[in-house]
């Protein structure tokens, strides 16, 4: 038994309140050491005959990735606290894993056993109940429709006309996401993500000239207000893009420290190390997004910054009804600021959603006092690395996804926003080598797998474009231009996301089985009364499995979910299944009935 491997930490991700009456405990040992985990657990004042009163639940293996087991049991204090130790056994050992040590045999001092002292309903973490059942479509507003020539300037470029670049125009608008919502409904979509919206100098609106204002590129406060209304009339949500951590260059208070320098009142608004402030120097002098001089950083600690950038918080929400904000290099600002951000925008709309852009392991800001969720690079980097890039083995892939889903508590887990590309990445049919059988496998996952997805604007009619700019085209609208199966495809998936409670969010997740030689992966999403069971080669060739790797436990019936046309659902009856065929890049789904 490797003890040094074992590695419980109370209050975080590996002990939390999953609701207001139960406990999620979990353990983490090191690959195949363990025969057995139990945990050991009881009221800290439930004494008889000065004894500690001592009950004992079995864990279940919730994953493994390459180096660890985790083991999960869920728990509902009569009294809502609990005092709680390990009982880890191997072929030979047995061991008592607490705060205090590790012993071998249990401890009477109840001093050494780790302590969840009260499960405080207030301090249960919650996303917005709607996240977890709501499909987001990502729109950068320059790029997918020009629904009022109006608007545009002399150097709009008709639309399409040409590939896109840092610099260049098409005349997107408000009025051509109005133009084209009924498109998304049929989609399926409920969500909707937008880029910057507020007035800026350049196409992609992320260096801000002014938080309060809309570009007028994209229309005025009436038009946006009707683009909320319409879209709520519809069922869709609306996010907005946040950018606090840094304005823009031409942002009145910048312009002003650059104008007066040292005598500007806005100084302290910004990080700066010293005057002059000039932006055209080779080496910076003052704090900004990245190196680049354009994008002076925020001192969101100053008192009149967090006024301000909280008044904009507060503004649109209340104004105009939005239902969340995705922030921009949230990771970059202060804890304390998005402490107050989150009680701004809750005191206005306790069910808005916040989201943060991180790119790394988030717990810090996701403890039920920040953000609601963080963009899932981790789940969003796996997959596209296994199923587009073919970078990862299938064992590593299923280890990698096993680590994302037990990096943070199951309820943040499952309003994760999960996205396979985005206005920063290569396009997914580009990643993905122009293989559009890849692509189906990347929206099968995403789709179902836990958390809430998101799809970048286009590749449901099989858009594709390299880094930035070139995964910022103008939408297609020609239809005859349009990849139509793959958009049947997608809304079929999320059909079956949005009716079958297995398929979606409301089941857990486990991987099944991984082959690295097949290059194969099998997964479970499940719940208390549906199992669904999804087989995938993610190779070029025909690959043949044995049923018995995939259907351990005994079922009493097995129907396939049978995709025809790869956009219509059947479902047949199996009987007698020892063999699975799987074609180059097939995937098939079988539903099982538990037998009793």
């Amino acid at each position: 038994m490797i003890k040094e491997a074992i590695y419980h930490r109370p209050k975080n991700n590996f002990a939390y309140a999953y609701d207001a009456n139960t406990l999620h405990i979990i353990l983490q040992t090191k690959k195949n050491d363990m025969d057995s985990v139990s945990l050991v657990f009881g009221d800290p004042y439930d004494w008889k005959n000065e004894q500690w009163q001592t009950d004992t639940r079995e864990m279940l293996k919730s994953g493994s990735t390459s180096l660890h087991d985790y083991w999960f049991v869920e728990i509902k204090p009569e009294y809502h606290r609990m005092r709680y130790g390990f009982r880890c056994s191997d072929a030979t050992e047995t061991c008592f894993v607490t705060e205090g040590g590790i012993f071998g045999s249990l401890p009477s001092e109840i001093a050494n056993y780790f302590c969840f002292p009260y499960l405080n309903p207030i301090d249960v973490f919650h996303a917005p109940s709607w996240v977890k059942d709501t499909v987001w479509y990502q729109i950068f507003p320059e790029r997918f429709g020009n629904g009022d020539p109006a608007l545009d300037s002399e150097n709009t470029l008709p639309w399409g006309s040409k590939e896109p670049t840092p610099t260049n125009f098409f005349g997107g608008d408000f009025q051509g996401v109005i133009d084209h919502l009924d498109y998304l409904v049929e989609l399926g979509i409920s969500g909707v993500y937008f880029t910057p919206i507020f007035k800026a100098h350049s196409n992609h609106k992320y260096d801000t000239i002014d938080y309060m204002e809309i570009d007028p590129q994209f229309g005025d406060k009436e038009t946006f207000r009707r683009l909320v209304d319409e879209c709520h009339k519809r069922g869709i949500r609306i996010m907005l893009d946040a950018v606090f951590n840094h304005s823009g260059f031409y942002f009145p208070p910048f312009q002003d420290v650059l104008n007066k320098q040292e005598k500007s009142e806005y100084k302290d608004w910004f990080h700066l190390g010293g005057f002059p402030v000039e932006p055209e120097e080779e080496k910076l002098n003052y704090d900004t997004f990245g190196f680049v001089p354009s994008m002076p950083k925020l001192n969101t600690e100053n008192t009149q910054v967090k006024e301000y950038l909280l008044k904009v918080a507060r503004y649109w929400v209340e104004e105009f009804d939005i239902d969340g904000w995705r922030l921009d290099v949230a990771n970059e600002v202060d804890h304390t600021f998005w402490r107050e951000f989150r009680q701004t925008v809750k005191s206005v709309k306790p069910d808005a959603y916040i989201l943060g852009e991180i790119w790394h392991d988030s717990m810090p800001w996701l403890q039920g006092d920040q953000f609601d969720a963080v963009m899932n690079y981790p789940f969003t980097n796996g997959t596209i690395d296994f199923f587009a890039k073919k970078e990862l083995s299938a064992s590593d892939f299923a280890n990698s996804i096993t680590n994302v889903l037990h990096m943070y508590p199951a309820n943040v887990n499952e309003a994760a926003f999960n996205l396979l590309d985005s206005h920063d990445t290569p396009r997914l049919l580009t990643l993905a080598g122009g293989e559009l059988e890849r692509v189906k496998l990347l929206y099968l996952f995403q789709l179902s797998f836990v958390g809430t997805p998101c799809i970048y604007y286009g590749d449901e009619i099989g858009m594709a474009g390299g880094h930035d700019p070139g995964c910022r085209a103008c939408m297609e609208w020609d239809d005859q231009k349009q990849d139509t199966k793959l958009f049947q495809y997608v809304q079929m998936l999320i059909n079956l996301r949005k009716n079958n409670p297995a398929f979606g969010n409301g089941s857990k997740f486990r991987f099944i089985y991984s082959d690295d030689e097949q290059n194969c992966i099998a997964y479970e999403k499940f719940n208390s009364e549906h199992s669904l069971i999804f087989i995938i080669n993610n190779s070029e060739s025909t690959k043949l499995l044995s049923s018995k790797q995939l259907f351990s436990t005994n079922y009493e019936q097995i129907t396939e979910w049978m995709i025809a046309d790869g956009s219509t659902l059947n479902k047949k009856m199996k009987a007698n299944l020892s063999q699975i065929e799987l074609q180059r890049y097939e995937f098939r789904i079988f539903e099982l009935k538990q037998g009793q």
